[in-house]
């Protein structure tokens, strides 16, 4: 694979070591991998592939395969104009100290902007599984059902050609109880093609509902895909780390996750789900 040679990104706020790893690798998205000879992450999202290296002074240096060109969606993607801190200066880290603490140590950590329909179909993978079994998921997807973008690499599978598949040949790529899930939400989706656009242009609260209309979806899986795959900044997804912050640094014992996703959405405000990801990225870092 030829690639491009390193270019910096106009980043409207700069990103440190420790926040660009937790973006990329910290279970927003799943097709991303260090690539310890060259110093920098690849990854791979839509029919864009890159590579991303940090440079000393907090900004992104980007290679691509010289046979693709999408600065644009890459843009997109890492909302490279997107004020993080003035959507930081919204959250209320003045009167949270667990907050504040959060977010000193992750200065530059944003949330992506993946295309939905993919986000969708890898936080259904992901029902009771950890990150690197995740990726394997979303690898074995890709390189069994997916269109090859440049040479060795591989998208996602769109719901279509996902509908075309069997539950058995989705066994077998190991997503287990998950291919009975993800084939019935195939199927629905490839009979409604535009149900997944609608859903992302309804306010939060609608599109939660719609989409837990679809098999495998609950309230958790629903969240982590509005918020990462559809800019719904107020979601706020409640996993473990959630759980463990919400309980032992602000005390909620005997809570359920309804209710802390309430107390979330209420305490932390519209950018709530930002908060949610420096909670779990310090929480993770101090286990």
């Amino acid at each position: 694979m030829n690639w491009t040679p390193w270019q910096y990104l106009k980043l409207k706020c700069p990103i440190n070591r420790e926040a660009l790893k937790e973006t990329l690798d910290g279970g927003q998205a799943f097709r991303w991998k260090w690539m310890e000879e060259e110093d920098c992450w690849e990854g791979i999202w839509g029919t864009t592939v890159a590579r991303l290296k940090h440079a000393t002074d907090d900004r992104l240096q980007i290679s691509l395969p010289k046979a693709l060109e999408a600065k644009a969606e890459i843009g997109d993607y890492l909302k490279i104009g997107t004020d993080w801190q003035q959507i930081i200066d919204q959250l209320p880290w003045r009167s949270d100290e667990i907050l504040k603490t959060s977010i000193s140590a992750f200065q530059g950590l944003r949330i992506l902007k993946q295309p939905f329909g993919e986000t969708l179909l890898a936080f259904l993978c992901s029902a009771t599984k950890q990150i690197p079994q995740i990726k394997i998921m979303c690898e074995n997807l890709a390189q069994t059902h997916g269109e090859e973008i440049v040479e060795g690499y591989h998208a996602l599978p769109s719901w279509q050609r996902l509908s075309n598949a069997t539950e058995t040949e989705l066994r077998k790529l190991g997503l287990g109880f998950r291919a009975k899930n993800i084939k019935r939400t195939a199927d629905i989706l490839a009979d409604s093609p535009e149900r997944l656009s609608t859903i992302e242009s309804l306010p939060y609260a609608e599109a939660k509902e719609e989409l837990m209309q679809l098999p495998g979806v609950g309230e958790k899986i629903a969240d982590c895909a509005l918020l990462f795959g559809a800019e719904k900044l107020d979601a706020f997804p409640v996993d473990t780390w959630i759980l463990k912050s919400l309980q032992n640094r602000y005390g909620l014992h005997d809570w359920n996750a309804k209710q802390l996703t309430h107390f979330g959405r209420i305490h932390f405000g519209e950018y709530a789900g930002l908060a949610q990801q420096f909670l779990f990225s310090w929480e993770r870092s101090e286990s």
